[in-house]
């Protein structure tokens, strides 16, 4: 079978932020590479060296542990020069720039992966090419990846059972934890029910745009075709929540259906015990900056995702299935919605 981590330099994950940090202000954003650490983890250490609490420290979004990874955080009350200077295990600092604002939660632009997949042999490489120039021009599902249920694979039933009072949960960031696993099992289901093609629109689709995020109710879809098929637009699934805007027709009975086999009312969408308002997720994502490469003892694959999406899913829909020697750790998505 193809393998993929079977050291953490196999899986390389650089953050692309949203915006760079201003030069001055109270917090500053400290870029790092880290290796065999967790985000929560380092974030824990710069808040004992600063001396600040650490719900201070902000970022953007969890990256991997088995894995060598650079991201943003932001440390208040701690001077750039001291930043640069500190020594952290298995962590170089590599920038620390002042900014006015703590970074907060899915503040970047997206993530680039550079992987090395090992046991590929010639025909599996060239069926990935084929699927890659396809995935490039059409995209590929933006389904959640496994790791997004935990270890067990049981987090949205126990989101299902907390929301019951059937299980009780340490914290409420362990229940947002639950409760967005069971978002994204919604999501899942309801990407898997789609009869359509993932570029081809539905009457009554909720359309999102690409660049904004903003979204429309698809009334007439041969005349908003072409922007599908130029990637401008897609088709949207739930994340669900009170705030979720619906699409109609079919495809909001589609999505009913689906919300009521996962043990959701679909008329009472607000969870008891957890904040989780609702939004929208496209149903494709697209692949950017492509780079595939056969080497000695390995292909290497490279490639951009918006943030949000999971480079475990481009690797299983490319290459099919994969063993992960680093296990389901990835961290790519943003929480409860």
């Amino acid at each position: 079978m193809i393998r993929v981590r079977t050291t953490p330099e196999d899986f390389r994950v650089d953050e692309e932020p949203l915006y760079p940090p201003g030069g001055e202000g109270g917090h500053t954003f400290v870029r790092v590479e880290k290796r065999l650490r967790t985000t929560e983890a380092v974030a824990r250490d710069l808040a004992r060296q600063a001396g600040v609490r650490a719900k201070d420290v902000g970022y953007a979004g969890r990256k991997d542990r088995v894995a060598v990874t650079t991201q943003w955080f932001s440390v208040p009350d701690l001077d750039p020069e001291t930043a640069l200077g500190l020594s952290l295990a298995e962590v170089k600092v590599l920038e620390a720039v002042r900014h006015p604002h703590k970074l907060r939660t899915g503040q970047l632009r997206g993530n680039r992966f550079t992987l090395c997949l090992r046991g590929v042999d010639e025909g599996t490489l060239a069926s990935a090419r084929e699927r890659l120039a396809d995935a490039e021009r059409r995209g590929l599902p933006n389904r959640f990846g496994a790791q997004r249920f935990g270890r067990e694979g049981d987090n949205a039933d126990r989101a299902r059972r907390y929301c019951a009072g059937t299980l009780r949960v340490r914290d409420k960031r362990e229940a947002r934890f639950l409760v967005s696993a069971w978002q994204s099992e919604v999501f899942n289901a309801v990407l898997a029910a789609r009869p359509a093609p993932l570029d081809v629109l539905e009457a009554g689709d909720l359309a999102m745009r690409h660049d904004s995020g903003g979204a429309f109710v698809v009334e007439d879809p041969a005349a908003e075709q072409p922007r599908a098929t130029a990637f401008e637009i897609s088709p949207s699934g739930p994340i669900f929540g009170p705030k979720m805007s619906w699409p109609t027709g079919e495809v909001a009975l589609r999505e009913r259906r689906v919300m009521e086999d996962h043990g959701l009312d679909p008329d009472a969408l607000k969870l008891p015990g957890v904040r989780a308002r609702g939004a929208r997720r496209p149903m494709r994502m697209r692949l950017s900056d492509v780079a595939l490469a056969s080497e000695p003892d390995a292909v290497r694959f490279a490639f951009s995702l918006p943030a949000g999406s999971f480079a475990s899913v481009v690797v299983e829909e490319i290459f099919g299935p994969v063993e992960d020697a680093g296990g389901h750790d990835t961290s790519t998505a943003r929480g409860v919605c």
